[in-house]
């Protein structure tokens, strides 16, 4: 069903309708019958970031969504430290976010004008989630605080993506002289680093033929995608000339010197302080540079020179970090 601009507000019950159907669609367990609730919250919280972005202060939007939602719940979220075990890696996190806001920007074309009542049915879909999934003994405090902690870290790798291309842009483009390639190895190596740091890598140093361990390869897939959603043409030379597992690990180290310590202090700054979450930040980001220096029609990079130079720059360091710290626990 679609909805011209005249029908939106006279059918917004349908429209709601269809707007839950899209998403449990896509929220299906393994077997295909329930629904994953874990993945529910993720592109709720995806679907929330899309809707506040439309705003000058999204990190204000967002906390004023909270509060309507705490009223229509009648509760707070649950309070006090959360295990990182209860939240899926950051990777997925940003994933299926990423797929909420898809489908957000799809089903919000014709609400553009009356953005509100559009909250209206964000806030009314998430209250009707967690009553459900309180009917399977869930608590509507932890899920409530779950689709916060899940909407602040899709909100955060948004907001930092932005300013780590800002940083980029102004410092070391604008005052230093990098060149465009320069700028998407660097941020292609801080997120490798930052990756094999926050898994203790070294434990993880086996790499066969062109396979890449589990966390690299969704990282890899953090940034393809952002890159691909900006415009970059899709492909598969993305691995194009990388250098073989026997050949010296090169990692770019002066960019990585160089630009690190200003990633580390904006993250301080943002209180972003999970690796992992500094990883898919970085990713992004380079995805970002990607679709600037080698999308559109006349790209100052061509595509099939930058898409291998970005990916050879976050696995040659990570192998770098895993390897140096193999040989320091010998």
């Amino acid at each position: 069903m679609t909805f011209d601009s005249a029908s939106i507000l006279t059918d917004k019950a349908a429209f709601t309708g269809q707007f839950v159907h899209a998403l449990v669609s896509k929220c299906r367990d393994h077997n295909g019958r329930g629904v994953d609730g874990m993945r529910l919250i993720q592109m709720m919280a995806g679907a929330i970031v899309e809707f506040t972005l439309l705003f000058d202060e999204s990190d204000r939007g967002v906390e004023a969504m909270y509060d309507h939602l705490a009223t229509m719940l009648g509760c707070e979220p649950q309070e006090g430290p959360i295990s990182e075990l209860a939240l899926p890696p950051a990777y997925i996190i940003d994933f299926r976010a990423e797929q909420g806001r898809e489908l957000t920007r799809r089903m919000f074309e014709d609400w553009l004008h009356c953005a509100y009542e559009f909250q209206d049915v964000l806030l009314f879909v998430c209250q009707q989630m967690f009553m459900a999934m309180e009917e399977d003994g869930q608590s509507r405090r932890d899920l409530f605080r779950l689709l916060i902690e899940c909407t602040n870290r899709c909100l955060g790798y948004e907001i930092a993506a932005q300013e780590l291309c800002d940083i980029v842009i102004e410092q070391k483009i604008g005052l230093e002289g990098w060149s465009l390639p320069e700028s998407i190895s660097g941020l292609s190596a801080v997120a490798g680093r930052a990756l094999a740091l926050s898994l203790n890598a070294y434990q993880q140093t086996a790499f066969r033929g062109a396979d890449l361990p589990e966390h690299l390869d969704r990282l890899t897939c953090v940034m393809t995608q952002e890159a691909v959603r900006l415009g970059l043409p899709a492909g598969s030379d993305w691995r194009f000339g990388l250098a073989a597992n026997d050949r010296p690990l090169d990692a770019p180290y002066e960019l990585i010197a160089s630009l690190e310590p200003l990633a580390r202090d904006f993250f301080r700054v943002i209180r972003m302080h999970n690796l992992m979450d500094q990883a898919v930040a970085s990713a992004k980001a380079t995805g970002r540079m990607l679709a600037v220096a080698a999308g559109g029609d006349r790209p100052e990079v061509e595509p099939v020179i930058a898409k291998p130079l970005a990916m050879a720059a976050m696995t040659e360091t990570y192998k770098t970090v895993c390897t140096q710290y193999a040989i320091m626990s010998m």
